[in-house]
């Protein structure tokens, strides 16, 4: 009853609804000239802030398109560390800007980042691994490596894992930690590579002819490269037989099928010409040839 009562006096006056009004006006026109563009000033330092974000973002981006030297991985992430940065900083002013006190908010956020940073200690170990790995590039996308116990072709380098396709077609993912910290072997580093094959001869068999039949056939492969030239000798005199070794060198991308060709082309060589391909002898010495049909 006291309010209607009151709310009816307020209506029969209206002297009072004009102050009434006008101290609402005058406490409107109050916060609109205190904080009206304090508002303004944090929407535009917003929106520039995030337009500065974006356009490092990009630009670092075209850098790395452009570079020839740095992997893209490392200006992806770059790009990405400055767009965060930039816009924590934004917010970090737009705060200031309406007087909240910023220094505990640095405090707590850097507190946090350390908590973080200790909680996920054996990832950000990938991360820097993955970090040097674009750096120094010890291998690239494509290559044949050993790395980790794994070898195959690598498919993908990300800032935590280097994906490696085997050689039977098994995808593995290997955390970059992992492979950093051991030795690696990089198959496709060099352009050429050298083979190295063996041959087991008897005894009763003429080493000289045999070597020679070798040689020939590496001279007409046109994959066995002229110089380095290749080898071919006599390794070891076993109580098997007599050990002939062969050394020559072949591009990167013939190292798979060259060795397979070869012996294929030794073995009928040396079907034809009556060689014995010896194999371990249980008794007697020097082993006899394996008589042929």
């Amino acid at each position: 009853m006291a309010e209607a009562f009151d709310l009816e006096k307020l209506v029969q006056n209206p002297a009072r609804i004009e102050r009434h009004l006008t101290s609402v006006v005058d406490t409107a026109a109050t916060m609109i000239t205190a904080y009206g563009l304090k508002v303004i000033g944090a929407m535009v330092l917003l929106i520039a802030g995030w337009m500065i974000a974006g356009s490092l973002h990009n630009a670092i981006l075209r850098a790395g398109k452009r570079s020839t030297r740095v992997d893209i991985t490392i200006f992806t992430f770059l790009a990405s560390v400055v767009r965060y940065v930039t816009i924590i900083f934004t917010l970090v002013a737009v705060l200031s800007s309406f007087g909240v006190e910023t220094t505990s908010f640095v405090a707590v956020l850097g507190a946090a980042g350390l908590a973080v940073g200790l909680a996920l200690q054996g990832t950000l170990s990938h991360v820097a691994s993955g970090v040097m790995l674009i750096i120094f590039r010890p291998f690239r996308i494509g290559d044949h490596i050993e790395a980790a116990g794994v070898a195959g072709v690598v498919r993908s380098i990300t800032l935590f894992i280097t994906e490696i396709d085997t050689v039977d077609n098994v995808h593995i993912i290997v955390p970059n930690g992992l492979i950093w910290g051991r030795d690696i072997k990089n198959f496709s580093a060099n352009d050429h590579r050298r083979v190295d094959l063996k041959f087991q001869i008897s005894y009763a068999d003429n080493a000289d002819t045999a070597m020679a039949l070798v040689k020939t056939i590496l001279e007409k492969d046109p994959r066995v490269q002229k110089q380095p030239a290749p080898v071919v000798g006599i390794q070891a005199m076993t109580v098997d037989g007599v050990i002939l070794t062969t050394q020559f060198w072949v591009t990167t991308d013939a190292y798979g099928l060259a060795p397979l060709d070869v012996n294929r082309e030794v073995k009928a060589a040396f079907d034809k010409e009556k060689i014995t391909i010896s194999f371990p002898q249980k008794t007697g010495f020097p082993p006899q040839a394996v008589p042929r049909a």
